[in-house]
């Protein structure tokens, strides 16, 4: 009798001991990050976007219980400077702001509503980099800056990104690079120009959002310039195929 409650006893143990080792597994442990492993030079911090839905996110974040994280939590530099503070609703991002090691934020993140958020993105002295607003978890509308404040790029979707309503996008001088925009939401056509850095016009025409090839294709007459806007050549399109 003895013998069998001592096995019962040590089996008792013994599970008790896996489990809480699996389970401590699954228990994140306090991290502080390097600068230069979370910061890119391109997208910026991008570490805790998985955790909001709103941005395509499909991860959730943990308490140091292993239970799913609620309320405001923060984030540090090996430095002990703040890296994050984000609000969580049942390990979902609500809200939160990243912040460059310099103290300055990198980016600011907020619900709206259950269909649309909001992200604005900052470089490293505090200047505007890009606003992007979002809905049903694709960008909709987009603008994006150079470091000296010209405009980049400026782009906007119609509802679930079912085709672009525009797309401009600009030379750091402030030029227009090119000019891409819906004129005809039926026909669902596109007044196309393209441009030189030095202002000139370099191709002009029309374009076609074809939905069974998820594209847009060149239609009807296209004119191409030269840098100094003299009339090159012009071509016919149907469908993306020259006639």
């Amino acid at each position: 009798m003895f013998v069998r409650i001592l096995s019962f006893t040590f089996l008792f143990l013994f599970g008790t001991i896996v489990f809480s080792q699996n389970y401590s597994d699954q228990v994140p442990q306090l991290k502080r990050y390097k600068s230069a492993d979370v910061v890119d030079s391109a997208y910026g911090i991008t570490l805790f976007d998985k955790m909001a839905p709103s941005l395509g996110g499909d991860s959730l974040r943990y308490d140091k219980k292993g239970y799913s994280a609620q309320g405001w939590l923060e984030d540090y530099y090996t430095s002990g400077k703040l890296l994050h503070r984000g609000f969580y609703v049942d390990g979902e991002l609500r809200a939160f702001k990243n912040y460059y090691e310099n103290d300055q934020v990198e980016r600011a993140f907020r619900m709206i509503d259950y269909k649309h958020s909001e992200v604005i993105v900052y470089y490293p002295d505090g200047k505007l980099k890009s606003q992007i607003h979002y809905y049903s978890k694709v960008p909709q509308k987009e603008i994006d800056y150079y470091h000296n404040g010209n405009v980049d790029l400026v782009e906007e979707n119609y509802g679930d990104n079912d085709y672009l309503i525009k797309r401009n996008s600009f030379y750091e001088n402030g030029y227009a690079e090119t000019i891409f925009e819906l004129v005809d939401k039926k026909k669902k056509t596109y007044t196309h120009k393209e441009f030189y850095e030095n202002g000139k016009l370099k191709e002009d025409g029309t374009l076609k959002f074809y939905k069974d090839r998820n594209d847009y294709l060149k239609e009807g007459e296209w004119k191409t310039y030269n840098d100094q806007g003299n009339l090159k050549k012009t071509e016919n399109y149907q469908a993306g195929e020259l006639k």
